[in-house]
């Protein structure tokens, strides 16, 4: 299996299961740096799945991982954990701040975890909370804002320590049309400004148009024109005894 050379985080022939049931059926797919990449289809079809395995939150049933050259379907737990709060950041649809810090706490938290100065990682936190407009907020309480800024706030502690690779599962779905579009400005911004590669989950197709490209899947499986074949079609073995062939649409 040989990725793309701009392929960032790809996968191949990923398979998993909920409590017996298919989520994802030999799916594929590649992601390039910088890029803002959707995954669409309708509720259930496997999305949150596939990025759970995508960033090493699950570990396939079957299949492969790769990010940056390293293999996230073989990492043991605590290689994949720090590998998670170093290179990538998460938001997901709903915020899950820590009450007993304050705003700007929360945002910092992946900075302070890996060991930046208080100072520092207070005057990064604080910057990305500007930019979405909820650095007034930055002394307060989670309890004390509204479900809007709070997942505002999730979306800060994201990017503030510059990860690699951003997943963002169904990131708007808790907010009002205004404020949905100003995150998704956010984060397409930060992808193409600071460099991350950005892996949007969504249902809403407006939220997908916001992206580079998109990949759609249908009851766990990837669908559509660009959809490669899958992993039991003959292939040509490449370097390193896999299969040649690249996984970006």
């Amino acid at each position: 299996m040989v990725a793309a050379p701009e392929d960032l985080l790809w996968a191949r022939g990923l398979h998993h299961e909920h409590e017996g049931s298919p989520a994802l059926l030999d799916v594929c797919v590649g992601v390039r740096e910088g890029e803002v990449l959707s995954v669409t289809g309708p509720r259930g079809c496997g999305k949150s799945t596939l990025l759970g395995c995508l960033s090493g939150r699950l570990v396939p049933a079957r299949g492969e991982v790769w990010f940056d050259g390293v293999p996230l379907h073989t990492l043991p737990a605590p290689a994949r954990e720090r590998l998670r709060r170093d290179r990538f950041g998460w938001v997901g649809s709903e915020p899950h701040l820590l009450p007993e810090l304050t705003v700007w706490e929360n945002a910092a938290l992946p900075l302070l975890l890996s060991g930046a100065g208080r100072r520092r990682a207070r005057r990064t936190a604080c910057e990305w909370l500007e930019r979405l407009d909820v650095g007034y907020c930055a002394r307060s309480r989670p309890g004390a804002l509204m479900q809007a800024q709070r997942q505002r706030v999730a979306i800060a502690r994201a990017l503030a320590h510059s990860p690699a690779v951003v997943f963002a599962d169904e990131p708007t779905a808790p907010l009002h049309q205004a404020d949905r579009a100003q995150v998704l400005r956010t984060l397409t911004t930060a992808a193409r400004s600071h460099g991350i590669t950005v892996v949007l989950a969504s249902h809403d197709a407006r939220v997908a148009g916001v992206a580079d490209r998109a990949v759609t899947l249908v009851d766990g499986r990837r669908v559509g024109a660009d959809a490669p074949p899958p992993t039991d079609a003959p292939v040509r073995p490449g370097p390193e005894g896999r299969a040649a062939c690249s996984l970006s649409a």
